[in-house]
């Protein structure tokens, strides 16, 4: 199992939300990039990077920094985060992005969905961020009328091969991932599936592994050090 050290960027800075809630924000880093190079050290195979300003507004203000990212570390990174043209993925596939993540717009424009996975194939991954069940969109302040599942079977039939799996409800709380609602996931499809979340502790991280995630996404805990990588990779 993957583990993807997460880095969101708002305006610059490497940060957290708690819910995904604009207005509780807690700030890790000046510098996102001296984070990625940080991560890389400590060992991490692959990094996983947010954009939340492109995640609420869909126009991105942090290209320039996730390009440097990319062009920095010798490790794979996925992005996502407002990612709602063909014209942003290039950008970000032509500068050292390995995987470009697509959230909102894989609900709201199945015609630039599937035009992404004709033209770039494994390259792109689906971010489904559920709130009870169901699909929440742009930057989780809209809660859609469509079920998790549903759109799982409708995804991997489209050609998607990698999804990142959230449960709102956990997602920056630190009280560990939502992993009957993982399992229903992960066992309800042959996609590559990533679980995001609430991943607090050990104990978690092996949970998880049990049940034959392809990876996992930990964000808090490791910035609030309650999950210290370097154990995490030994293990």
């Amino acid at each position: 199992m993957i583990i993807f050290p997460a880095i969101d960027i708002l305006d610059g800075q490497c940060v957290r939300l708690i819910q995904g809630d604009y207005n509780r924000e807690k700030v890790y880093s000046n510098s996102p990039v001296d984070m990625a190079k940080q991560w890389e050290k400590k060992g991490a195979e692959y990094i996983h990077i947010v954009d939340l300003n492109g995640a609420k507004t869909g126009v991105s203000i942090n290209k320039e920094i996730i390009k440097e990212i990319a062009n920095t570390v010798s490790i794979p990174v996925q992005v996502g985060g407002g990612i709602r043209s063909v014209d942003t993925i290039k950008y970000y596939l032509e500068n050292g992005v390995s995987r470009v993540i697509i959230g909102t717009a894989a609900i709201n424009n199945q015609q630039f969905l599937q035009e992404a996975i004709e033209t770039f194939g494994e390259k792109i991954a689906v971010s489904i961020d559920a709130r009870n069940g169901y699909v929440a969109t742009d930057g989780w302040t809209d809660t859609s009328d469509v079920s998790a599942l549903d759109l799982i079977k409708k995804l991997e039939e489209d050609g998607v091969k990698t999804i990142v799996y959230t449960d709102i409800a956990k997602d920056g709380m630190l009280q560990g991932p939502n992993l009957t609602e993982q399992q229903t996931i992960n066992k309800a499809t042959k996609m590559d599936v990533i679980a995001s979340g609430g991943v607090t502790t050990k104990e978690d991280v092996e949970n998880l592994r049990q049940l034959n995630m392809y990876g996992t996404i930990i964000g808090k805990a490791l910035y609030d050090g309650k999950l210290e990588f370097e154990s995490l990779m030994e293990e």
